[in-house]
C-alpha cells in the first residue's frame, strides 16, 4: 500500500484549523506534526489552500444486502457514502431476510469484509419471537452497534408489538458494573 504525506494541509479538528503535515500509512493517519520530513517511497501532495475534515459516522442506513440487491448492495451504497465524506456507517436490520439472528449478522460481515468501502457495522432486529437471539448481541458488543425494535408500523417482520417480549428487552435483569458509568 502506498505511503502519502500531505503538505501543509488545513486540518479541521474539534473546532480549530491548524495547518500541518499529515502521513498516512495503510489507508490511516499515521503522524500530524506541523512538518514531517519526507521519507523514501512516500508520495508528497501539496495541501496547501485545502481542507482535511473528519470523516462523517451514519448510524442509520439502508443498504438492503442481503436479498434486495437489485435496490442496492454493501458496496454501491459505501461507495456512495465514501463520495460524500462518510467513512463510518451502521446498517439496519431490514433486508431479505430480516438480520434476526447473530448467523445472519455473520453473513453481513462476511460481504462487508470483502466490499465494504468504508467501516461498517450492523444492528441487529428484534420481532416477537426473536427477544433471546437478539439479546445475545450484548455477549459480541464488538460485532454489534445496537438492537433495532420497531414497535410502530415497519415493513415485513421487524414490528414488536408483544407486550412480554417489549417488557423482557427493556426491563430485562442487566449485570452492570457501577465503577465504570459515567456521569
Amino acid at each position: 500500500m502506498q505511503i502519502y504525506l500531505l503538505k501543509n494541509i488545513q486540518v479541521v479538528n474539534e473546532g480549530k484549523i491548524v495547518v500541518s503535515d499529515v502521513l498516512l500509512k495503510n489507508g490511516r493517519i499515521e503522524k500530524m506534526a506541523p512538518a514531517i520530513t519526507l521519507e523514501p517511497d512516500v508520495i508528497e501532495i501539496d495541501g496547501s489552500g485545502k481542507y482535511l475534515l473528519p470523516g462523517v459516522i451514519d448510524d442509520q442506513v439502508h443498504f438492503r444486502e442481503p436479498g434486495l440487491t437489485h435496490k442496492a448492495t454493501i458496496y454501491t451504497e459505501s461507495k456512495a457514502a465514501v463520495a460524500g465524506g462518510v467513512t463510518s456507517f451502521m446498517e439496519m436490520p431490514n433486508t431479505q431476510p430480516p438480520a434476526f439472528t447473530m448467523d445472519l449478522l455473520e453473513e453481513k460481515y462476511k460481504i462487508a469484509e470483502h466490499t465494504s468501502l468504508a467501516n461498517y457495522s450492523f444492528y441487529i432486529g428484534v420481532n416477537n419471537i426473536n427477544a433471546d437471539d437478539a439479546l445475545q448481541a450484548n455477549a459480541v458488543k464488538d460485532k454489534v452497534c445496537g438492537i433495532k425494535m420497531f414497535m410502530g408500523s415497519s415493513t415485513g417482520n421487524l414490528l414488536v408489538d408483544n407486550p412480554e417480549v417489549l417488557q423482557k428487552n427493556f426491563f430485562r435483569k442487566r449485570n452492570v458494573d457501577c465503577h465504570s458509568l459515567r456521569r
